[in-house]
């Protein structure tokens, strides 16, 4: 079953495509890379498919809804967590997820008991009391994870999630990512980091807001390098290689 597909879409911002006439599908409980350069449309893409952004062009279904026709449907089922704001510093934990759970309308009894199995899914040890800037950036990533899956959502998007995070860190958020998937959801991922970009199952690529590749990590590095041992091929090659031309 396919909880994402995109049909020919395109977003263009005066005389500039962001994203150029691109078609892909994600399946049910796959971890699927979105990656490319800065600027490639990712982020674009993810907010048309959140109902965020009204495409140029295009037909974009989610868990089954056409977002232009359903974006209010489309935002209960899906969750998301910005690269660049997520949390609120001069909050608390509590306070963060106070906010977050309001925003979504959850009822009390539904947001508590959705709140402390999170918490404890990701082995939150401080205080909820704690302010968000106080916290480890590796935390502070984990809480935003959290507050994009208060309302049970099918599908969750995570844009940069680990961008500024340790290794140690970002190694333990993937492991979470992977649980995700094990537990039934769907997770869209982007990341600028290769060796992250291989827990993926498929992995689009996108330059300049054109989709160039979609396969496997294997078969990305079969596709690239049909010569070598893909063994011996690292996703970074193939991500110079196909994104930047090199």
């Amino acid at each position: 079953m396919n909880v994402v597909e995109v049909q020919n879409l395109s977003v263009r911002f005066g005389d500039y495509f962001a994203v150029k006439n691109i078609s892909f599908t994600v399946r049910s409980g796959e971890i699927f890379g979105f990656l490319g350069a800065n600027g490639a449309g990712k982020t674009t893409t993810i907010r048309v498919l959140c109902g965020l952004l009204v495409p140029t062009e295009g037909k974009t279904l989610v868990c089954g809804l056409d977002v232009q026709k359903n974006s209010f449907d489309v935002k209960k089922k899906v969750g998301y967590m910005s690269q660049k704001f997520t949390l609120y510093d001069d909050m608390t934990v509590k306070e963060n997820l106070d906010f977050a759970a309001s925003l979504r309308k959850l009822d009390t009894k539904n947001f508590k008991e959705q709140k402390e199995k999170l918490l404890s899914f990701i082995h939150f040890r401080a205080s909820e009391k704690t302010l968000v800037r106080e916290l480890p950036g590796g935390v502070k990533q984990q809480v935003s994870l959290v507050a994009s899956l208060l309302h049970d959502p099918e599908l969750v998007f995570l844009d940069e999630p680990t961008a500024g995070v340790s290794p140690a860190y970002r190694q333990r958020f993937w492991v979470l990512i992977q649980e995700l998937a094990k537990s039934g959801k769907t997770v869209f991922v982007t990341t600028h980091y290769m060796d992250e970009a291989e827990h993926c199952q498929r992995i689009a690529l996108l330059r300049e807001g054109a989709l160039i590749a979609l396969n496997s990590p294997l078969g990305l590095k079969q596709e690239s390098f049909p010569g070598r041992n893909s063994v011996d091929v690292t996703l970074e090659e193939v991500f110079i290689h196909q994104v930047e031309g090199r």
